[in-house]
């Protein structure tokens, strides 16, 4: 079967997470007009599993006519000589900055499987990811109001504007404690910062939304209800964020933004550090 001309299977290889390939690789592919069929392969870590990963390449060229794209990052030369024999383009993200950095160094690398990765390495940190995961998961849809003073940030918005999934990536990625509460119909009537919050507005948030997006993501959820409708998305969107005026809470639309970049926006207007765990 032959691909489509604008069509690309994309692989993420790397010898651990991935993440950085993945990220890399999407930054990259964000700047041209193609389809993509995305993989992820972690943990490629012995001749092995580079050999299984070489196979999966290379069936996707035979089922396409098209070679694959392959953004890996591999350590040990011996698993990414294996990966390098596939039916591909590739594109080494470790190396690329490797290389020109080892050069104004003047240092030679010394390669490491998976030395970024581990947790031995700064345990604190970890337990902090940890803790900061467990007090937002407390702290989800306001189910608790209780010890905000331990609360990094506060989100507030109508109900499905990405909250909760902003909120939980701050935790795992950054071990940032969030706290997100939604106002629903019944809060209407008499909207305010909730009293709890009053003493903590500096580092709260609002998220918002454009109606139609709202009405997307609701319908996917209950179709056809109420709470979907055109009508009461736009009434709870204009309400929360004439609050949000009134009460000078810095607001972001979230219509066309992923969560990492709503995350990061966040990040950047409230002034707090990442934390790399």
């Amino acid at each position: 079967m032959q691909s489509k001309p604008n069509f690309r299977d994309v692989f993420f290889v790397s010898d651990g997470t991935a993440i950085t390939s993945e990220t890399l690789g999407h930054a990259v592919l964000g700047q041209f007009d193609i389809t993509t069929r995305q993989t992820t392969l972690p943990f490629v870590e012995s001749i092995e599993r580079a050999n299984s990963v070489k196979q999966q390449i290379n069936q996707a060229y035979e089922k396409t006519g098209t070679e694959p794209l392959v953004f890996y990052s591999i350590v040990l030369p011996e698993v990414k000589a294996v990966i390098e024999q596939s039916s591909a383009h590739f594109y080494d993200v470790l190396n690329a900055l490797v290389a020109p950095l080892s050069e104004d160094l003047q240092m030679a690398p010394q390669p490491q499987l998976q030395r970024s990765h581990s947790i031995a390495k700064d345990a604190a940190s970890y337990q902090d990811r940890i803790a900061a995961i467990e007090y937002t998961l407390a702290h989800d849809d306001g189910v608790s109001l209780n010890n905000l003073d331990q609360a990094d940030i506060i989100l507030l918005g109508v109900s499905r504007c990405g909250k909760t999934p902003t909120c939980l990536y701050l935790a795992m990625q950054f071990g940032i404690r969030a706290v997100n509460y939604p106002f629903i119909a019944e809060d209407m009537s008499k909207l305010r910062l909730p009293k709890a919050i009053e003493p903590f507005r500096y580092k709260t948030y609002g998220l918002t939304i454009d109606t139609e997006r709202l009405v997307e993501i609701r319908h996917e959820r209950y179709a056809n209800s109420h709470y979907a409708s055109v009508d009461q998305c736009e009434s709870e969107l204009g309400k929360v964020e004439a609050m949000f005026r009134r009460e000078a809470i810095p607001y972001l639309n979230t219509s066309r933004l992923s969560v990492e970049e709503i995350a990061t926006r966040l990040l950047d207007i409230s002034g707090l550090k990442r934390r790399m765990c």
